[in-house]
């Protein structure tokens, strides 16, 4: 049981705590920094994310034999190359489209694997070679907060791979 005693020792403590700091102890570097040189800046940076709002499609191909061929997608306009012994079997390509969203005006990086792997439900797997995304030089976000981008590769497919291939790639955005 706390009697009045105890009471008046708490009480005389939180008032000589004012006095205490303001005798010249060193400032609490956890609390709410004064202006001056034991100040420390608090960056309150509005949390950066990347929504994937077009997946990368290759579209629909068939292997004419076993020598292997590329479907390379374009990042900069979408349109897709065939070659080798890749028969086109039509439908539409798409290069994966991307919008990253966080504090506007600032410098942003934007990175993604060269490579990635492919694999169906049957276990068969094929790569994606020469990932790439559409931004040059040094983007920043613009006065919303948002970046637009796309990204595309070439997928590779050697042997006698069948079936519908799914891969995650990863791609990270952080303020530089």
């Amino acid at each position: 049981m706390i009697g009045p005693d105890h009471k008046r020792r708490a009480l005389t403590v939180l008032m000589l705590l004012p006095l205490l700091l303001a005798a010249g102890e060193e400032p609490c570097l956890l609390c709410a920094p004064e202006t001056g040189a034991a100040a420390i800046p608090v960056e309150k940076a509005t949390p950066i994310s990347i929504d994937i709002t077009t997946q990368l499609d290759f579209s629909r191909a068939a292997l004419s034999g076993t020598s292997g061929g590329q479907i390379d997608v374009d990042p900069q306009n979408g349109s897709r190359r065939v070659d080798g012994s890749i028969i086109d079997l039509g439908g539409p390509a798409f290069a994966g489209t991307a919008v990253v969203r966080g504090e506007p005006g600032r410098a942003i990086r934007i990175d993604m694997p060269q490579t990635a792997n492919m694999t169906s439900s049957t276990g068969a797997v094929i790569k994606i070679v020469g990932l790439r995304a559409s931004v040059v030089g040094n983007p920043r976000l613009d006065r919303d907060g948002r970046l637009s981008f796309s990204f595309g590769g070439k997928l590779v497919v050697q042997g006698n791979a069948s079936g519908t291939f799914r891969a995650r790639i990863p791609i990270t955005a952080q303020y530089e």
